[in-house]
């Protein structure tokens, strides 16, 4: 008979599926603020919701990048953590951005929601594309660089505009030249996602000791 393992050990390599369920949380509740902001009647009230669901995304972005580090460390590494993690990153970095972006930004343009389906659909292509490559034959260049934008730069790419917008404020944002000027950057920020152009991965980024 197998060793029974400790509670204490056993809900420790728990841990690494729950940072990701909480990231889907996170996720999800950034979609909310976005929602609500779009619909609050007054505009202080509406640069906070935005900003706190900007700040969930960053929350889901940060969990996303730790908890497979924790299962590695953990030693609690499975197949349905690993289909957890990607049903995540569907969630928080292909339909949150999508809605966070329509609500603020698209939802009075006409082309508004076919875009950011279109980035959606994208992000779910490329991990499909990511995860099929795991089991196949890799490029030679797959260890210092992704295939195309990863999914967590696409979701950044994505609320860049609303990032601006709370940045430099104005009525700009609510003409049309500004609407299409999103929607041309949704499109391309979802080309790249779905390209395959080396993308340099961060850790293989060498800073100089007299730069540091």
């Amino acid at each position: 008979t197998k060793p029974r393992m400790k509670p204490g050990v056993a809900m420790l390599r728990l841990l690494p599926s729950a940072m990701t369920v909480a990231a889907i949380c996170f996720g999800l509740s950034a979609v909310k603020f976005a929602l609500d902001g779009a619909n609050a009647t007054s505009p202080d009230r509406t640069a906070t919701l935005y900003t706190q669901s900007m700040a969930f995304l960053a929350v889901a972005a940060i969990l996303d990048a730790l908890d497979g580090r924790m299962a590695r460390m953990l030693n609690a590494t499975s197949k349905m953590g690993e289909e957890i993690d990607s049903l995540a990153d569907a969630v928080n970095f292909g339909v949150a951005p999508a809605f966070i972006v329509y609500a603020s930004l698209l939802q009075d343009a006409r082309l508004g929601w076919t875009v950011v389906l279109l980035y959606a659909v994208c992000i779910v292509l490329r991990l499909a594309r990511f995860n099929a490559m795991l089991d196949g034959d890799q490029p030679a260049y797959s260890k210092q660089f992704f295939t195309g934008m990863p999914a967590p730069a696409g979701a950044i790419g994505a609320i860049g505009p609303l990032a601006a917008k709370m940045q430099f404020p104005g009525p700009w944002w609510e003409t049309k030249t500004a609407a299409a000027v999103v929607i041309v950057w949704m499109i391309g920020v979802s080309l790249l996602v779905v390209s395959t152009i080396p993308m340099r991965k961060i850790h293989t980024f060498a800073i100089p000791p007299k730069m540091v």
